[in-house]
């Protein structure tokens, strides 16, 4: 039986939301008595980082929320990550998104970390105070909302199949199982880490943990969302998945964004799925987590997605 958010995870949102509320106020404030504000440092941190949207998304979520910010895309060597982040600190910056490959440095790093974060095992936003960092996830509820809210599909009642086990797929599994579905599938290669994922979060709902053979066989049915989160499309590569996982009213979901019809989608497509996405509406709204995180103000999601969109061609 799957779980609603518990008290605790709901105390928990209620305060990141008051801290950003707090420091939003702290802002307009002393810009009222006359002020003269610095912009606030935030950025980016991964390697390669040429490719990311960030600063876009964030600058335009300031721009509209009236937010005096600087965000810059940072390239962190690989073995360096902590050095970068320590000059970031002293420099005064107040926070950093975090992107492949440094989840798992960003976990280490972090003095505190939020219920997501610790469960996660990776950290993908981190808070800079003075006698603590902490670390959160918004990977996972930024999918579940451009699902939930973006593309309109609920996810309670429904059959979920995850495509893939690593830290791509960490962060979704939980949001996933807060939304109630009758059953989430995770499907990997290497089943026993799929199994190792299932056995962290089986208190947490209906979880079940197979390799790709197992997925072909037709007693297990088709789903309702399939949900790529492996590797495989950065390759140009389809997981080894057959046309029949999708069922009908299938969404089939992308996790790779701004690369048009991957592989896995044009499967799906020509299984007959008409709903198909990929990740742009998931990195909007996880930044836009971020942001209210930081900020305490909730920016408009739409615009920005829309100025991201790549048609699925």
């Amino acid at each position: 039986m799957s779980i609603e958010k518990s008290e605790y995870r709901k105390k928990e949102e209620a305060a990141e939301v008051s801290e950003g509320v707090l420091y939003a106020s702290l802002l307009s404030t002393r810009r009222r008595r006359g002020e003269r504000l610095m912009s606030d440092k935030y950025a980016v941190v991964g390697n390669p980082i040429d490719h990311t949207k960030s600063p876009l998304i964030h600058l335009s979520f300031a721009k509209e929320t009236g937010q005096n910010i600087d965000y810059a895309a940072i390239e962190a060597p690989i073995g360096g990550f902590s050095e970068v982040v320590d000059k970031f600190r002293r420099e005064g910056g107040l926070g950093l998104n975090i992107t492949a490959p440094f989840k798992l440095d960003a976990f280490a790093y972090c003095t505190d970390l939020k219920e997501r974060a610790r469960l996660a095992g990776a950290v993908n936003a981190m808070k800079f105070e003075v006698d603590r960092v902490t670390g959160e996830n918004f990977d996972g509820v930024g999918l579940t909302n451009d699902i939930t809210r973006n593309l309109g599909r609920l996810m309670k009642g429904r059959r979920v199949a995850l495509l893939g086990a690593g830290g791509a797929a960490r962060g979704v599994v939980l949001p996933f199982l807060e939304q109630g579905p009758t059953e989430l599938v995770i499907v990997n290669r290497t089943v026993t880490k799929a199994e190792e994922l299932g056995r962290q979060f089986k208190q947490y709902g209906p979880i079940t943990a197979i390799g790709y053979s197992a997925l072909a066989d037709k007693k297990l049915g088709r789903f309702d969302l399939v949900v790529n989160a492996t590797s495989a499309s950065l390759r140009g590569e389809l997981p080894p998945i057959s046309p029949e996982v999708f069922g009908d009213d299938c969404l089939a979901y992308e996790l790779l964004y701004g690369k048009g019809l991957t592989p896995f989608l044009r499967l799906a497509r020509n299984a007959g799925v008409k709903r198909l996405a990929d990740g742009v509406g998931m990195l909007v709204e996880q930044a836009a987590e971020a942001f209210v995180w930081w900020r305490g103000l909730r920016p408009d999601t739409g615009t920005t997605i829309k100025k991201l969109t790549v048609p699925l061609e």
